[in-house]
């Protein structure tokens, strides 16, 4: 194992098509971990550039929270702006449209499924005290409708939002994103923490449950709590928080699209990751070990003898 990881500490330093140097390293499933690349990456690029883009898992009620709440909280580090990420087809999605129909426009569904969004939204910018745009990913099939529609429920909330054709054009389909980013990088903000560090373990769960995932109650099983009370006696309990939960809702049910009201947290089990520094919750029916397919992607890419690569889209 040591032979493996010796190299790994160092920040694998790769490029993208244009050219612009980015760290790989580390990054686990947020809604399984942490769901952050790792603070040494982080630390290293901010020495290097001007502006530093770091991804953040999934979702601001997983990997913007962690993101936040444990690595900004250990590193010491105060984020300028948060780039929210969305799309159209996922937006129909949460508005109840099945996956064979998310290429029609359907504003109405659009519309239905906003309230995801904005929760995401209303995370960063009132939990979080943190600006932020939201970057639409836009594909072939969205409508001028659709895309003007979810610009306009966003300047509701007073946050812009740009349209992102970075995967199309490159840097030049995202000059109307980054040109936000940099304004809202260049005001100063009220960034702080969702919960106190020093409050006790259910206190904490309960505040990210009801502030982050905006659930009702927190329920926590037997066995959960037991846990709880041995480390809160090990006086390991003066960590930060992470939870493990489904990414396709804000709730602890995978089929509870959009932005559920009235619902409950059910925490099965605690646990400490004493090295990483945190305490490790696990909510409703969640698997610790990530989905991947029979098929990795990896299988289809090859590079031929002139030193072509294909298979990478």
């Amino acid at each position: 194992m040591a032979a493996l990881l010796k190299d790994a500490l160092k920040p694998n330093l790769v490029q993208t098509l244009e050219g612009n140097p980015a760290f790989i390293h580390g990054g686990p499933f947020a809604n399984i971990a942490h769901g952050c690349n790792s603070i040494i990456a982080t630390r290293y690029a901010l020495k290097c550039a001007d502006y530093v883009v770091t991804e953040a898992g999934f979702g601001a009620d997983l990997g913007a929270e962690k993101f936040l709440d444990i690595k900004c909280r250990i590193a010491g580090i105060k984020p300028s702006a948060v780039i929210i990420v969305a799309t159209i087809r996922a937006l129909k999605s949460h508005g109840g449209v099945k996956k064979g129909d998310l290429e029609k426009e359907n504003l109405s569904a659009l519309e239905a499924g906003m309230p995801n969004l904005l929760q995401h939204v209303e995370n960063i910018t009132k939990v979080y005290k943190l600006p932020a745009v939201v970057a639409i990913n836009a594909f072939p099939k969205d409508t001028k409708a659709e895309l003007d529609l979810v610009e306009k429920k966003c300047k509701e909330l007073g946050v812009n939002a740009a349209i992102s054709e970075v995967w199309a054009k490159g840097s030049e389909g995202g000059v109307q994103l980054a040109q936000e980013v940099v304004r809202l990088c260049e005001q100063p903000n009220d960034f702080e923490y969702s919960y106190d560090i020093n409050s006790s373990i259910n206190e904490k769960i309960e505040t990210i449950a009801k502030k982050i995932y905006r659930a009702d109650s927190v329920v926590i099983l037997h066995n959960a709590q037991k846990k709880i009370n041995q480390i809160e006696k090990m006086g390991l309990d003066k960590v930060p928080i992470c939870m493990a939960k489904t990414q396709y809702s804000f709730s602890d049910d995978a089929t509870l699209l959009g932005a559920p009201r009235g619902w409950r947290l059910e925490v099965r089990d605690v646990k400490i990751s004493a090295g990483a520094g945190f305490i490790v919750v696990f909510t409703g029916e969640i698997m610790t070990m990530p989905g991947l397919p029979p098929v990795p992607s990896a299988e289809k890419i090859d590079v031929d003898s002139t030193g072509k690569i294909s298979g990478l889209f």
